[in-house]
């Protein structure tokens, strides 16, 4: 990060709401770094408007950090400078973000490894310490925290995460160096728990981030009664994994609930595009087969922009479900809307270039 005017500005950035997508990885036929069409993606999200990318997340894949791989490093060192380059002169404030998994001493190694490569956030899973006391969830977090600003992430079960109540983010929000919090536990209650922890610590500093794919527009819209006073706070923005296709026509609906939110005016349209978005993520994170074609689904969509070249994934057997592309095809079909696929044919040939 360039200096306290730089982190000011981010932090005003976040605190606005931005759509910030989880950044997937491009592979080749065999499974190696497709370096062209990772940078296309990186400029695919500059151009669409996002307000900056997660890296070395659960969509880039977590096997990205294995020694047969080796590929974080690179990946990380890649999206960095594709951004800065494709941004060059603009005067944009643009969040890099850094996934970092595992144990204390890695997570704090990986954090360590964005801050050299110029990252400003880290988006810290805590799905490794499933038996680890609130106490100890604590110190591990303040420990990354030393290093860079934090982007708290709770993460859903199903895909890795764990259960985190009410009494760990409130402690959570007390750590100075926390910036945001992704809210992704795909769970009412639990995002709730969240919200009213971050109020009831005082802190209108942190920004409350979607990462609910499956309850986008609604947590964009929907003020938390918080407090016995009559207060309430907003979900303001979203770092997500629906949000890594169609990003031109997410960031276009981002900018609708905010002007809905901040008029209090919440039209029908607005939920019913909510509603779509829901359905067409049922089809892309593969619902109804307990997110097993997740990855793959996300590639697929890119795929057909030509953003990709296939769906492959490190793991070989990591691909679409039987009957995912089908499912695909009729969200494609009946919600238009979402896609931005003239976006994306007009400026292919540049961002490949």
């Amino acid at each position: 990060m360039a200096g306290s005017d730089a982190a000011a500005a981010l932090r005003m950035s976040l605190g606005d709401g931005v759509a910030i997508p989880a950044h997937p990885l491009a592979l080749t036929a065999n499974r190696t770094l497709d370096e062209r069409h990772q940078r296309a993606l990186t400029r695919y999200y500059v151009d669409a408007g996002a307000g900056g990318i997660a890296v070395g997340v659960h969509t880039t894949q977590f096997a990205i950090r294995r020694p047969e791989h080796g590929l974080l490093r690179p990946v990380l060192e890649l999206a960095a400078e594709s951004a800065r380059e494709w941004l060059g002169g603009r005067a944009r404030t643009f969040a890099l973000v850094a996934g970092a998994v595992g144990q204390t001493a890695q997570a704090v190694a990986e954090a360590e490894l964005a801050a050299s490569l110029g990252y400003d956030l880290v988006l810290l899973s805590l799905g490794a310490l499933r038996d680890a006391s609130t106490p100890d969830l604590i110190a591990h977090c303040r420990a990354v925290a030393d290093v860079l600003p934090v982007f708290g992430f709770y993460l859903q079960p199903a895909v890795g995460g764990r259960v985190l109540g009410y009494e760990f983010w409130r402690a959570f929000a007390e750590i100075e160096r926390v910036w945001a919090i992704k809210i992704a536990p795909f769970n009412r209650y639990q995002t709730l728990d969240v919200v009213r922890a971050v109020a009831d610590a005082g802190r209108d500093d942190i920004a409350l981030y979607t990462g609910n794919d499956d309850a986008i527009v609604a947590d964009l819209v929907t003020p938390v009664a918080v407090g016995a006073h009559g207060d309430s706070r907003r979900i303001v923005g979203g770092l997500l994994g629906q949000w890594a296709v169609w990003t031109h026509a997410a960031v276009a609906l981002l900018h609708r609930a905010h002007r809905a939110a901040n008029a209090r005016a919440i039209d029908v349209a607005l939920l019913r595009e909510g509603a779509a978005l829901t359905d067409a993520n049922a089809a892309i994170f593969d619902v109804a087969n307990g997110f097993a074609g997740c990855i793959p689904g996300i590639h697929e969509v890119l795929r057909r922009q030509g953003l990709l070249r296939g769906t492959w994934c490190l793991d070989p057997h990591e691909t679409l479900s039987p009957g995912q592309a089908e499912q695909i095809d009729r969200v494609c079909g009946e919600h238009p809307s979402l896609a931005d696929d003239e976006f994306v044919r007009e400026r292919l040939d540049a961002w490949l270039g």
